[in-house]
């Protein structure tokens, strides 16, 4: 049996908070999980570090993180993150906004079926940047294909051995190529919204969450 100081030493690290992720009391793997987000969609701009985000993509960074907005909160939001009307909103109103949507969701909540199909149709298409008129448009799965043009676009350097755990932990074992059904990835989301599962979360042995 593992002595205290053994099991200590296999431990991960406890990440660090920010003093953002302080300030809006969450911890930091929710806001890497944010930072990630806000990335994908993200353009740079002098004197932004993260650089922006425009605003017709936040509600699609929002439905990546499991914390879709209703119209009337999405309004509200864009109106915060972008008071002047400018057409993009920079890092710290998104996480303020997102750190909001976390302590306001409650319990056994998840996303409906059109929230789902615009995930989907993100992860699929690999974000604003994907060719939203081609193939992948109207993809029926996610392929391990799909999850390496994300790492990518993040600029993530993701093992493929990783990757393709991913995959099998979503479609149960079924097989890497086989892929992920959109049935299992709106089982993904309602668990644990799907950046939460699918962008480089810690795992463990033979691809089990940790």
């Amino acid at each position: 049996m593992a002595t205290g100081s053994s099991a200590a030493k296999g431990a991960l690290p406890k990440e660090r908070q920010s003093k953002l992720a302080k300030e809006h009391n969450i911890s930091a793997r929710e806001e890497r999980e944010i930072k990630e987000a806000f990335a994908l969609f993200a353009e740079p701009m002098d004197g932004e570090k993260e650089g922006v985000i425009p605003t017709k993509d936040v509600r699609r960074a929002m439905v990546a993180l499991g914390l879709p907005p209703s119209k009337a909160e999405l309004k509200e939001f864009l109106s915060i993150m972008d008071p002047d009307d400018d057409g993009h909103a920079t890092y710290e109103p998104f996480l303020a906004i997102c750190a909001l949507k976390l302590h306001a969701r409650a319990d056994g909540d998840g996303p409906d079926s059109a929230e789902v199909d615009e995930a989907f149709r993100l992860f699929t298409g690999a974000g604003s940047n994907s060719n939203p008129g081609g193939a992948d448009a109207a993809a029926e799965v996610l392929t391990l294909a799909h999850l390496k043009r994300i790492a990518m676009t993040l600029k993530q350097d993701v093992d493929e051995a990783l990757l393709r755990d991913m995959i099998l932990e979503a479609n149960g074992g079924a097989g890497v190529g086989r892929g992920v059904s959109k049935a299992e990835f709106e089982e993904v989301m309602r668990r644990a919204g799907a950046w939460k599962f699918f962008f480089f979360r810690p795992f463990g042995s033979r691809g089990k969450a940790v």
